[in-house]
């Protein structure tokens, strides 16, 4: 029986940074990361997850130049509407190598509702910046309108929304079901679409989950035997970008939370990366491990990236 590997695909192997966003682009670089999780099928129950910043940003951009003339379009929807772009280059891109070689698979693309609690404390302090960049006078009429405005990394003004922790994740049943006839699920993009509870029934709310944290809890409710997070670097590093540079091949959850403490792995870049790999392992997975795309294969051989166990 195979075992189950949640692959956590960062924004950078979908868009690089001051890369021009396009569909092709994507197309170019999505196909890259494939060629090295494709493989990985031989072995496991695969499942893909991905980042989704830049695209819904611009799927933001479009619905405010599209003010008076089309309807508006909620966060939440946004990040819908991303899942459906981003997935279904995923899909295609993974049904284009599999053409002409032995294997036998399907894939499935599932917009994916993730529950969080309508009293989480990140929706009375909205931090996470969305969307375009705005002038102060922008802003400023922004904030008449009770729309929270934040200055991000001296390029302008943001919005932002709040980006409550994920509780479960809606279509697990699914995704299991899936799994056993052989398919490939590309789920939990962007985060997922965040919706709480309220009599019973589910209502989508303006926010967005974190990448990370939602990938740690589909593995969760899955069961998996490992997250695989891949992205920029090929191993994790203290020191980062200093002369003491330093690579980590292998940590507990405890020495990891240590170099947390320590300010090693800073909220914007490696931070959740760490946190849901700690949160991962702490709640049953056998352990969780981060590098770069290409380095993908090997490191589930135990020859690369950055191991975090139990």
């Amino acid at each position: 029986m195979k075992k189950t590997l949640v692959v956590a695909l960062g924004g950078n192997a979908i868009l690089s940074k001051g890369q021009k966003p396009t569909i092709s682009s994507q197309f170019q670089n999505v196909k890259k990361a494939i060629k090295h999780i494709l493989p990985l099928y031989k072995k496991y129950n695969l499942v893909i997850t991905h980042g989704n910043g830049p695209q819904v940003g611009n799927i933001l951009i479009r619905v405010e130049q599209a003010l008076g003339k089309a309807y508006k379009l909620p966060l939440e929807v946004c990040v819908a509407e991303s899942e459906g772009e981003i997935g279904y280059i995923i899909d295609q891109s993974l049904l284009n190598a599999m053409h002409g070689k032995k294997i036998k698979a399907g894939v499935a693309t599932l917009l994916t509702q993730v529950l969080v609690d309508k009293k989480d404390p990140a929706f009375k302090r909205p931090t996470k910046p969305v969307g375009p960049f705005y002038t102060k006078r922008q802003a400023n009429i922004l904030k008449k309108k009770r729309l929270p405005v934040m200055f991000d990394a001296g390029r302008g003004y943001r919005r932002v929304v709040a980006s409550p922790k994920p509780i479960k994740i809606i279509e697990v049943p699914i995704i299991q079901k899936l799994l056993k006839q052989n398919i490939i699920v590309v789920a939990a993009g962007g985060g997922g679409i965040p919706v709480i509870k309220e009599k019973g029934k589910y209502k989508g709310v303006e926010a967005v989950i974190d990448k990370d944290f939602a990938s740690c809890c589909l593995a969760k409710c899955l069961k998996a035997d490992i997250l695989l997070i891949l992205t920029g670097v090929d191993k994790v590093k203290l020191d980062y970008g200093r002369k003491n540079e330093k690579s980590i091949n292998k940590m507990d959850a405890k020495l990891a939370e240590e170099y947390m403490e320590k300010g090693h792995f800073p909220p914007g870049s490696m931070g959740p990366k760490i946190q849901a790999a700690i949160n991962f392992v702490k709640h049953g997975g056998k352990k969780a491990i981060i590098t770069s795309p290409r380095n993908a294969e090997n490191a589930l051989k135990g020859r690369q990236g950055t191991h975090i166990t139990r």
